[in-house]
């Protein structure tokens, strides 16, 4: 039996996926239970997960002492741990994947994230995932740093379904679907079937508000104040109406009618950062049809236990939420050097991130070389 506030948002048309995935959550069914009771439909994952994952329980010690017996390296091992869980979640999540057409039941794996300068190189390791994995419902995680734009294109061109991720500026986010609409038209030319394409674009909430707040807590004035916890939710909302724009364009039409299918938002880094805020605030908030929702396992829970969701809460208020990114550049705020900031600091996190899963990963190997 689903859960009143989860299916409340899956009413909206919200497709509720977990930011969390590991060996255990998949081995024990708790995984399957959350599909059943709590509405989940995908799951994302990133290094950090896997690290936390292996470092908890013996789940792995035994793919762990193969890959030390076969003399395996690092980064081949890293890959081997991650893809065959990805690939698992792929079976659990198969029969939502089978019953949505495609649209939901995806598991994401990111591509190494020291290749996000590197067109080539993600092109390559995106491809190299799509294949271990080898199965329709993954989806391959790309950043949209200006050198992610061609690879997010080149992968969708092959066929590749992609979860575009560090989206926090909104000309980005219009690079990314643009991106997007190439890929397709390659894709087209080439003959692939667009009805097996999908895409999500992943624009991060929290950490808009994190950085804001802290620079407005620097102007300490009462009008700054007023402005604090409001630039995630408006950001993204600006960004859901320039989603509705661009699929609602000739151009866009011409691709629908060959089968293919949108590229939803999807909003990313939804748990509060700050305590004075609402622990579903950035949940509630963005509920709005066609969008995907990833929360950590915590924001989850706080949706399912005392969330209030109140229907579509995103295309009634572009006025408002430009007026905040107005607000805050009459404050002297600068939108421009945020989204730069956030996304020079996105990429530092992802391969701090990435450092630890190979430590933690090289810690394993080592102790079953023993």
């Amino acid at each position: 039996m689903a859960n009143d506030n989860t299916q409340a948002l899956s009413d909206v048309g919200v497709s509720i996926w977990l930011d969390d995935l590991s060996r255990m959550l998949i081995s024990s069914g708790d995984l399957q239970k959350l599909v059943d009771d709590k509405n989940v439909v995908g799951v994302t994952t990133n290094p950090t997960i896997f690290a936390g994952a292996l470092s908890d329980g013996s789940a792995y010690n035994e793919q762990v002492a193969e890959l030390a017996a076969a003399g395996t390296g690092v980064d081949d091992a890293v890959f081997e741990i991650t893809t065959r869980d990805v690939h698992n979640a792929c079976d659990v999540l198969r029969p939502v994947y089978d019953a949505t057409a495609g649209q939901d039941g995806r598991v994401s794996i990111e591509v190494d994230p020291r290749l996000a300068r590197d067109t080539d190189g993600t092109i390559a390791m995106a491809k190299q995932l799509w294949a271990k994995v080898g199965q329709p419902n993954a989806m391959i995680k790309i950043p949209a740093t200006v050198e992610g734009l061609p690879a997010i294109t080149a992968a969708l061109a092959e066929g590749i379904s992609v979860n575009v991720t560090l989206i926090f500026s909104l000309d980005r986010y219009r690079g990314v679907m643009n991106a997007f609409l190439t890929g397709l038209e390659q894709a087209k030319e080439a003959g692939k079937d667009l009805s097996t394409i999908r895409s999500v674009a992943s624009f991060f909430v929290s950490r808009v508000d994190t950085e804001i707040d802290k620079r407005l807590d620097a102007i300490g004035t009462d009008e700054a104040k007023a402005l604090k916890g409001k630039a995630g939710v408006a950001n993204a909302r600006l960004a859901y109406q320039a989603f509705e724009e661009v699929f609602s364009t000739p151009r866009w039409q011409t691709l629908a009618d060959d089968g293919a299918h949108v590229q939803r938002p999807l909003w990313a880094s939804t748990g509060v950062k700050d305590p004075a805020y609402s622990d579903t605030m950035y949940v509630v908030d963005l509920a709005v049809k066609e969008t995907v929702d990833t929360m950590p396992p915590k924001t989850l829970d706080a949706l399912a236990d005392h969330g209030q969701v109140e229907g579509d809460q995103v295309t009634g208020n572009y006025a408002d939420a430009a007026g905040v990114l107005d607000a805050l550049e009459k404050l002297g705020v600068s939108y421009g050097d945020v989204v730069e900031v956030l996304e020079t600091e996105g990429v530092q996190k992802f391969d701090a991130s990435w450092d630890e899963l190979l430590g933690s990963v090289k810690s394993e190997l080592d102790k079953a070389s023993r």
